[in-house]
């Protein structure tokens, strides 16, 4: 293994001259004398939202929570690039370091999703085998740095899934999320300068030449039907010199290269450990006992709206805070209180003057919703239960659903799974968790919708129950979102579980056995 300098400067002297605009950004080509090869047919690589390991599953459309109590972010994703010639194990070392990591959230992206669009005539060179996909300007480099720094930052992105059979990209993009690790890995993976300042660590997988070979035989021979005279005249007239044109000269800016790829374990061991100490110097140490303290003694927010306590609601509260009330009854009459709570909160919501015609032939001065659309989000799975209130009094609402849970190991509370209605940034989101304790399950929740461009005054959190130190935790982070409930008991006990209560709320609603200490939903399953 070959270790270099990790602040190298990356220079653009010396070599050829390339054109001004993208060229300014792209390392120099060396040996200009040969044209690059033709790509004929690729496979975008997919990333499953699941990726699994002989020790583990390893989640790669989730992320962990990259903030602090306050909402602010705290912290950015380790970044790594593979970069090398073609069928160098790229993406073999990349497995071998995510599973030799052991860490649960981790990126996997591929240069391959961010070919350019083609124009009218490209399309024809393509279709013909004529347009040259290896070279620098057949990437969207803006496009791959935008999208990597939102990875970074934790935040959701699209990416887009190209198709090497018509060479456009496909209607629908995928969404990812940043996560402890984002491996981008690609041919060019070092060309850009831009790019390269987002890279934490840069690792070049250097096989050699007969092993490509090799390896691109038995590829195209096995998976596209071709012969091996055909194979091996396209690598000497095409890959060989576009990797020495294009490719080896970005060894010089790796951190780390890595001679003979995934057979290298040695090399794979020292980038692992290395990995190991920079993740541990960005650990966030999510605090619960800090959230607890931040906000004794202030008073409750603005931002909250409590049911007024009328008989009728303190009674439907009497039945579902009682221990001894069936399962029957706890569902009717937490439903009674949800459907309460969705119309309380749909009085929030903008309205304008309006006037209709009635059936007499009169004109009405009325009010209607100045929104564009309406979206209810439950946070899983107790949450869920809200969605039918929800459905009833807003019709053709759309849902999204949100699982979080917490890490045993940290207390962080993670993203497992997402949900979420398309073009939800125009509109206003109801946020359901049937109970909120200190907040952390809801607070990542809000982070989730704002990582989709929903505007922070357009989120309404609604709960049944609330403790005043979730309460103020959610509005000191995000003040501008509306917390909507039926009722704020006062404490919570040292185990962050509310009091006096309701319960497991999931638990007494589906009829599943409590967890052994009769902890609330939340604490167990999605920390609000």
């Amino acid at each position: 293994m070959l270790v270099r300098g990790s602040a190298r400067t990356v220079s653009s002297g010396g070599g050829h001259h390339w054109p001004g605009g993208l060229w300014s950004r792209l390392l120099p080509p060396v040996g200009t004398g040969r044209s690059p090869r033709k790509r004929t047919t690729s496979q975008c690589k997919s990333e499953p939202p699941l990726l699994r390991t002989s020790k583990r599953t390893i989640y790669t459309a989730g992320r962990p929570p990259w903030y602090n109590e306050h909402g602010t972010q705290s912290k950015e994703a380790f970044a790594i690039g593979l970069g090398g010639g073609s069928a160098s194990g790229k993406t073999t070392v990349a497995r071998m370091i995510i599973e030799a990591l052991d860490v649960p959230w981790v990126v996997l992206l591929s240069m391959d999703s961010f070919y350019k669009v083609l124009t009218t005539q490209q399309q024809e060179q393509a279709a013909h085998n004529n347009f040259n996909f290896d070279h620098p300007d057949a990437f969207d480099f803006d496009l791959i740095v935008s999208t990597l720094k939102k990875l970074k930052q934790g935040k959701s992105v699209k990416v887009p899934v190209y198709d090497f059979t018509t060479h456009s990209r496909k209607k629908d993009w995928k969404t990812l999320y940043g996560a402890n690790v984002i491996i981008f890995e690609g041919i060019m993976a070092f060309a850009d300068k831009t790019l390269l300042e987002l890279l934490d660590m840069k690792i070049f997988v250097d096989t050699d030449s007969d092993i490509r070979l090799v390896r691109r035989l038995r590829r195209d021979i096995s998976e596209r039907g071709r012969d091996i005279e055909g194979v091996i005249k396209q690598y000497n007239k095409f890959v060989k010199p576009a990797f020495d044109q294009y490719i080896q000269p970005t060894m010089r800016v790796a951190d780390i290269v890595v001679p003979w790829g995934s057979g290298n374990t040695v090399a794979i061991d020292l980038i692992v450990q290395h990995m190991h100490s920079q993740l541990e110097e960005r650990k966030l140490r999510w605090d619960m006992a800090a959230l607890a303290s931040a906000h004794q003694c202030h008073p409750l927010p603005r931002t909250l709206s409590v049911l007024k306590s009328t008989p009728q609601v303190r009674g439907m509260h009497t039945i579902i805070r009682d221990k001894e009330t069936s399962r029957d009854e706890f569902i009717f009459y937490s439903k009674r209180l949800m459907r309460l709570l969705i119309e309380h909160a749909l009085s929030f919501l903008p309205f304008q003057d309006c006037v209709v015609q009635t059936p007499q032939g009169q004109d009405y001065a009325g009010k209607c919703y100045a929104g564009k659309q309406i979206t209810g989000v439950s946070i899983l799975r107790a949450g869920e239960t809200m969605e039918p209130a929800l459905r009833a009094v807003c019709k053709d609402v759309r849902i999204g659903t949100i699982l979080i849970q917490t890490n045993q190991l940290t207390g962080e509370p993670e993203l497992h799974y997402l949900r979420l209605p398309k073009d939800i940034s125009d509109d206003h989101v109801i946020l359901m968790d049937c109970t909120v304790s200190t907040g952390a399950a809801a607070m990542m929740a809000v982070r989730v919708l704002l990582d989709h461009d929903v505007p922070e005054d357009k989120i309404f959190l609604l709960s049944l129950l609330m403790a005043e130190m979730g309460v103020h935790s959610v509005a000191y982070a995000f003040p501008r979102v509306r917390i909507i409930t039926t009722a704020v008991d006062k404490r919570v006990n040292d185990l962050f579980r509310i009091i006096p209560g309701i319960g497991n709320f999931g638990d007494r609603y589906f009829g599943t056995d409590a967890a052994p200490d009769g902890s609330d939903e939340e604490e167990v399953a999605s920390t609000s």
